[in-house]
């Protein structure tokens, strides 16, 4: 009995490299991990350049498949050390054979990494362009609002990174025209009646006017029809 419990709790080398499976087991794990960084890779580029902010999608691939392939062996005792050296090595050989696709292939780069896409230009949202991206109006104005904006007038191009910054480049000064604020209390103050002549801005698209008092107005762009009085302040810098 004394013999079986000691040689249970011996350190065995080969049951804590190869885990509790046959070695057959490993061609399994590189099959299961190529399957995984695909559908991780697959699954960051449908979050969008804002789910992976400050960090490539290669970066976060390689994080977290090294994350999860170095911390399971350290917790569970059924999981070989061996299991997770194989699983490195495979992600590493992925890893290198996806960047050097990327390379080699432009469609593949924007397939992956995707492209800069323009969100405003000319003072205005490209609406078309904007819908491509998972970004709320809120979180693009608090991102123009830290740069010091207080309205799309003084914005002549925005665009989204493939690293998920905005890029803005401004009107200088005596170009700064009239447009959508984007301060908190300024853009709430949507109406669709025009109660009085004056330069307004369309809600939605930014698209700016002079105009008439009205009961209803409808935008030529974007055929929405809630208003905000525009302004044209210079920015402070």
């Amino acid at each position: 009995m004394q013999d079986e419990t000691s040689k249970s709790t011996q350190f065995d080398i080969e049951t804590i490299f190869r885990g509790s499976e046959d070695w057959g087991f490993h061609w399994e794990i590189i099959f299961r991990t190529v399957i995984m960084y695909i559908i991780i890779l697959v699954a960051l580029s449908v979050l969008g350049k804002r789910g992976v902010k400050q960090l490539s999608v290669f970066e976060l691939v390689i994080i977290i498949g090294f994350g999860s392939a170095a911390g399971d062996p350290m917790f569970y005792k059924d999981v070989g050390l061996f299991n997770a050296i194989v699983v490195l090595g495979c992600i590493i050989v992925l890893y290198k054979i996806t960047t050097y696709l990327v390379f080699k292939s432009r469609k593949i780069e924007e397939l992956i990494e995707g492209k800069p896409i323009c969100l405003v230009d000319n003072g205005k949202f490209a609406i078309s362009n904007f819908n491509k991206e998972p970004l709320g109006y809120d979180e693009f104005f608090a991102e123009m609002r830290i740069k010091g904006v207080s309205h799309l007038g003084q914005v002549e191009k925005a665009i989204i990174e493939v690293s998920g910054e905005v890029s803005l480049y401004f009107y200088a000064d005596k170009d700064v025209k009239f447009g959508l604020p984007i301060l908190p209390e300024l853009y709430a103050e949507k109406h669709k009646s025009i109660l009085s002549k004056g330069t307004y801005s369309c809600g939605f698209c930014g698209f700016t006017d002079d105009t008439e008092a009205t009961d209803k107005h409808i935008c030529p762009i974007c055929k929405k029809d809630e208003w905000v009085k525009s302004i044209d302040k210079k920015r402070i810098t």
